[in-house]
Formats: C-alpha cells, sequence, structure tokens
C-alpha cells in the first residue's frame, strides 16, 4: 500500500510542521513581543524565576526545537530533490510530467496489495505464425540506449562495440550447447548467467536493435586511431583510465573477430586498467603482455616484416585493412632511450601507441569522463566519443571472451539443486487443469510469443507486458518486483524503474480485463504470478511432459512423442533477452538427456538413430549427439550417411563461428564397440 501511506506521511508531515507554530501563536502569542525594557530586564534580574518568565523560556524553547525540526525537514528535501534531478538528468525520459504521471497513474492502480486482486469482467521447430501485437509504446525509453552507443553501469559503449559484445556472448552460448556431454548425472555448473555488464548491453540491442552495418569493421578501434598522431598519445585527465579500458575491451573484442588487429600492453599498465584481475584475467585473454618497451618494439618491428599481404581485405579503407597493432603501456614505462626507440618503431610501423600519462616522445592530449579527447593545439575542438568503462565493467565484458580457467571449478549440486530459475516440474508449480483446453486464456511462449484469448490473438501494446507474461511463464512460482526488473531493465537502477513496471502491468491487466474480465495476473505480498485457472501455458505441458517421461518405465516412447509435440521451438525464440539463455539451454538439456537415455536402452539401431536425430533437430550444434548418431549410423554400414552428417555438422559449426577444431568426428569401423 505504497500510495496511501505516503499520502498519510505527507499529511502528518504537514501537521507536524503547522501544527506546532498554530498552536503556540494561538495560546502564548509570538516568542517575542519586542525588545525588553530597562526596567522590565532589571525585574528578571532580581526575579528570574517568575511565571511570566518560565512561560517565556518554555515558549522559546518549543519555538528552537520546531525550527531543528523545520530545518531537518528542508535538507532531507533538498537531498531527495538532488538525487532525483541527478538520475532524471542521466535518464532520457520523454518528459519530467509525463514520468510523473505514469509512475503516479502506476502506483495509484497498483499499489495496494490484496491477497488476490481479481480484474473485474540453424535446424531450429518452425515457431508458427506470428500471432501477437506488440506495438512498443512512445512512453517506454530505453535509459541504456544512445543514438551513438550503449550506457551501462560503469560506462558507455559505441554502437559497433557494444554489437560485438552481443556476439561474443551469443558464441559463449553455443559453445557450451556444443561441448555439453548428455548423461544420466550430468552438471550444469556452465549454465550460469553472463556478467551483468553483458545483460545489460544485450538488453539495450534488444530493446534497440540496428541492422548490421556493412563493411562490418571495428569502428571502435578506426575511430580511435584515426584521431591519434602518429608516434604514440599520452592520455591525462580524469577519462585516461575509463579511455584505456574501452581502449583495451574495443581492440580485444574487434581482434576476436578481425585477426589483423592485435593489441601490445605492458604488465604495469594492465595491472593499472584491470587492479586485482589482470593477473589472472591477462593470461587468458588474446593479447600480448610485454615486461617492457624494448620488447614492445621488438614485437612490432617482427610483426611488420611478417606480415601476409593476403590479410588485407577489400570492404576497409587503405589505412585500417592492413594489420593494426595498437601498443598500450604507462607514459612512466621505460627510460628515455626505451621510449625513443618504441616511438621510431611505431611511426616505421604506422603502429598505435597510447600511454596513460604523459608521454615523452609525443603530445599528451586529455581525456574527459565522457570518454572525448581533447588536443591542447585544437582547443574549440573534440574527437570523436571512445569507449569509457570502469574496472568492474571492462573485466564483465574481457571475461567472456577470456579462455576456461584452468583450475578446476569446485563441484556443483544437480541441476534439480542448482537452477531454481529453471522452470522444472515440481510440487510448487501449478497443476494442470483437466479443462484446459476450455480456458479462454492460452499463452504460447514456445517460439514467437503470443497470448491468445478465445483462439483469437490478443494486442499487447507495451513491449515490458509481453517481457513480463514470458517471464511469468518462465517463472511459474512467481516473481517480486525487483526480478521483474532487473530481468527487464538489467543494469539500470530499480528506483527508476518501479514506476514504469507498475504501468506495464497496469496496462497488461487492463488489457486482458477489458477484453475478456478475466483475473489473468495475481498478486500476493508483491509477488506476481500467473492464475492457473485461467491461464494455459504451453510451456506447462512441456514441463510436465519431459517430467512424466524422465520418470515413466512404460510407454517411453509415447512419452517422447509427447515432448515432441508440446516443444515446437525455443523459448521466446523471437526474443534476444539476456535471463532466456539459461533457462533455454535447461530446457534443451533436459529434453537430450531423455532423448539420449532412451537411445542408449534401444536395441534396435534403427530406432536409436531416429531418437537421436530428434534431439540433433532439438539442438543441432551439440558435439555429442552427432557423434552418437555417426556411431550409430556406421553400426548400420551407412558410412556415406556417418560422412555426410559429419560435414553438414562442420558447416553448421563454421556459419556459427565454431569451428574451432574440437568438433566431432565420424567414428572409424574399427572404433565402434
Amino acid at each position: 500500500m505504497r500510495w496511501p501511506r505516503r499520502l498519510m506521511s505527507l499529511l502528518f508531515l504537514i501537521v507536524l510542521l503547522a501544527g506546532p507554530p498554530l498552536v503556540l501563536l494561538t495560546l502564548i502569542g509570538p516568542p517575542i513581543n519586542g525588545w525588553p525594557s530597562t526596567a522590565q530586564a532589571r525585574a528578571w534580574v532580581q526575579q528570574p524565576l517568575t511565571k511570566q518568565t518560565l512561560t517565556a523560556a518554555l515558549a522559546i524553547g518549543a519555538w528552537l526545537v520546531w525550527l531543528m525540526l523545520a530545518y531537518t525537514v528542508a535538507v532531507r528535501i533538498l537531498i531527495r530533490l538532488r538525487e532525483t534531478s541527478a538520475w532524471l538528468r542521466r535518464l532520457p525520459l520523454p518528459t519530467p510530467l509525463q514520468a510523473t504521471a505514469s509512475g503516479m497513474a502506476g502506483a495509484a492502480v497498483f499499489g495496494v496489495t490484496t491477497t488476490n486482486v481479481p480484474t473485474t469482467p540453424p535446424h531450429p521447430v518452425s515457431s508458427g505464425p506470428v500471432a501477437l501485437e506488440v506495438q512498443a509504446s512512445p512512453d517506454e525509453p530505453s535509459e541504456a540506449s544512445h543514438k551513438d552507443g550503449i550506457a551501462v553501469s560503469g560506462g558507455w559503449l559505441p554502437h559497433d562495440v557494444a554489437a560485438q559484445v552481443a556476439a561474443a556472448a551469443a558464441l559463449v552460448w553455443l559453445r557450451r550447447r556444443r561441448d555439453y556431454q548428455p548423461r544420466p548425472t550430468s552438471r550444469d555448473a556452465d549454465l550460469v548467467s553472463l556478467p551483468a555488464t553483458v545483460a545489460a548491453v544485450q538488453a539495450a540491442l534488444a530493446d534497440n536493435p540496428r541492422p548490421p552495418a556493412a563493411p562490418a569493421a571495428p569502428n571502435g578501434i578506426t575511430a580511435l586511431i584515426d584521431v591519434l598522431p602518429a608516434g604514440g598519445v599520452g592520455l591525462t585527465g580524469a577519462g585516461a583510465l575509463p579511455v584505456g579500458r574501452g581502449l583495451l575491451v574495443s581492440a580485444l573484442f574487434a581482434g576476436h573477430r578481425h585477426p589483423t588487429i592485435s593489441l601490445i600492453t605492458t604488465k604495469a599498465a594492465l595491472a593499472r586498467l584491470l587492479g586485482p584481475a589482470a593477473e589472472v584475467l591477462g593470461r587468458r585473454l588474446p593479447l600480448t603482455i610485454v615486461d617492457n618497451l624494448d620488447d614492445a618494439a621488438q614485437l612490432i618491428h617482427t610483426a611488420h616484416h611478417h606480415a601476409d599481404p593476403h590479410t588485407i581485405t577489400e570492404d576497409w579503407t587503405s589505412r585500417t585493412a592492413r594489420h593494426r597493432q595498437i601498443v598500450l603501456l604507462n607514459g612512466d614505462d621505460g627510460d628515455e632511450p626505451q621510449i625513443k626507440h618504441l616511438a621510431e618503431a611505431s611511426v616505421a610501423t604506422a603502429t598505435t601507441v597510447v600511454a596513460l600519462g604523459d608521454w615523452p616522445a609525443g603530445p599528451t592530449w586529455r581525456a574527459d569522463s565522457a570518454g572525448h579527447l581533447h588536443n591542447p593545439l585544437h582547443p574549440g575542438r573534440t574527437g570523436p566519443r571512445l569507449c569509457v568503462l570502469d574496472q568492474t565493467a571492462a573485466t564483465d565484458l574481457l571475461a567472456i571472451i577470456a579462455d576456461p580457467d584452468p583450475t578446476p571449478a569446485e563441484p556443483t549440486a544437480p541441476r534439480a539443486a542448482t537452477l531454481a530459475q529453471t522452470p522444472q516440474a515440481s510440487r510448487d508449480e501449478p497443476t494442470l487443469q483437466p479443462h484446459a483446453a476450455r480456458q479462454r486464456l492460452h499463452l504460447r511462449v514456445l517460439g514467437n510469443p503470443h497470448l491468445l484469448l478465445d483462439g483469437e490473438p490478443l494486442a499487447i501494446r507495451r513491449s515490458a507486458a509481453l517481457h513480463i507474461l514470458v517471464y511469468l511463464a518462465a517463472h511459474p512460482t512467481g516473481a517480486d518486483t525487483a526480478h521483474l526488473t532487473d530481468a527487464i531493465w538489467p543494469g539500470l537502477p530499480r528506483r527508476s524503474l518501479t514506476g514504469r513496471l507498475y504501468t506495464a502491468l497496469s496496462d497488461l491487466r487492463g488489457t486482458i480485463r477489458d477484453a475478456g474480465g478475466l483475473p489473468a495476473i495475481d498478486h500476493v505480498d508483491d509477488r506476481y504470478r500467473l492464475n492457473p485457472a485461467h491461464v494455459n501455458v504451453d510451456l506447462w505441458h512441456l514441463n510436465a511432459a519431459i517430467h512424466h517421461a524422465a520418470t515413466t518405465h512404460i510407454n517411453t516412447h509415447t512419452a517422447w512423442q509427447a515432448i515432441l509435440d508440446a516443444y515446437p521451438a525455443d523459448l521466446a525464440a523471437t526474443r534476444t533477452w539476456p535471463w532466456l539463455d539459461p533457462i533455454r539451454e535447461a530446457t534443451r538439456r533436459q529434453i537430450i538427456d531423455i532423448c539420449v537415455r532412451l537411445a542408449t536402452a534401444e536395441p534396435d539401431p534403427h530406432h536409436a538413430f531416429h531418437l537421436l536425430q530428434a534431439g540433433i533437430r532439438i539442438d543441432p550444434y551439440n558435439a555429442d549427439l552427432h557423434q552418437r548418431a555417426s556411431r550409430a549410423l556406421t553400426t548400420l554400414g551407412d558410412h556415406e550417411a556417418a560422412t555426410e552428417l559429419h560435414n553438414r555438422y562442420q558447416h553448421t559449426l563454421t556459419r556459427a563461428g565454431l569451428d574451432d577444431g574440437t568438433a566431432s568426428h565420424p567414428p572409424s569401423s574399427t572404433s565402434i564397440r
């Protein structure tokens, strides 16, 4: 009950501030009626403790207490106004009036908590036709978006760098799918969500997609190279280290997809940029770490003389087409001869040298906290905005392109104990109603999400409302306000999102109420939950089928077919929301685990192969499924089909960017057990 409590607090504050002065003025009068005369002062000295003087002293004391209270309230109000104005300046809200109005409307509709709020009357399976109309409301701006880049907690990324981050994040999940080995005792330690900064970038791009630019050149790096002078430059100012981290991240992500870019850094500079994470993370990143500047100069000379002329591509400009090297160091790394040697080598090889601090061999520019560079020779001119990151954001982003940690992970609990977020059949999940087919509301979240009322698509006006529906479908036991805001708007402060969440919920409930008069969403103790008595969800039926197939010992093929019938496509297949990936992958693994279990127990090799083939249709990237299917074909004597399956799988991996030499190979006849 937010707004009633706030209203009562406001009334109490008004009474507290206005009541004492009114009482004092009415009963006693003003605290001072002019200055005391000489006779009054002499009388007070002779007899200080009289009824009149005690009354005056008590009145003055009461006025002082009231003044202290008023001062405290005024200070608190100023602090709150300052905080509010600070985050309002950071967020591109439409207008203060619209934001205030939408927040008040949401609080007025959903501020009252009741026990049950009734609102009265590449081998993917086809996701089916689009049935849901989602119209982005004009009052739903994305705080993380900018016309030139993405703002995250701890920094700002240009759009091209953000796109490379999103692509690398998608590749992480594809590798996990490829490397998963279905076993009855499988562990799911690799289903942990990606770092918060990565999720914020993914969410921002999901809400504000941009068509891929052509050519797909690493513009974040070339923008920096184009503005820096030959021979190196030093960076000072409040933005020197954030820009240095942005350069580190931009160069490594660009080099991850474009081998024509390489980064060299000194051990001291890396430690300054990444802090305690530098020692462990540095060994796992695709960069070269040197101890001194002479080693850096030798490396760039060697790379220049051994550069392959065929690495030049047709879609870059002449300056950025050839192999580009970037050297990142501290301004105080090395002595004068080493600095001179490196500067000469960088000019001869067109290498970009960036020093964090003053650079004795060239100019020193100032970097501001927003990522702009200021050349002292051109005081009125600034270059393009560069990527800026703090230590946490930089390490979050670099973690997804770092090689796996060689240290063994601690044993983890089985899947059922570790994946609290994974939709699995349990006693806490809604019981599927026997009359589910007669329910008026049908929520389809497998494939393209859509909501049907009496078989007809129901238009959802706000993208956040659709997001809420899918999230609650994937979490049948419900979610509170914090979970919903963190999932829909990751990386943004919750205090600025509560009003937007209430507005989306209000609009969603109103749409369903106006169309069918059904209480589709329950709200109990600040926890929202789809009402299973009125909403039929396809994901819940899939979970029930998986649970049945995993526990049944009779009619196993019937149970397996029920899973295939209930799984037309991945969860919200057309959406790229970051929280979806762990649940999608956990659901796939449950299905292919059952597939492998049934295929292993199947005495007929033809039936076993068909089971594995169905599993490959569920996850075309999994190496273990392809190895088993190849062995099954070889057992059947169809070596040509086994080779064709292997070649098709290799093509799938190459097309996805996963062809790193770890793909499965078709087994020879001598390797069949």
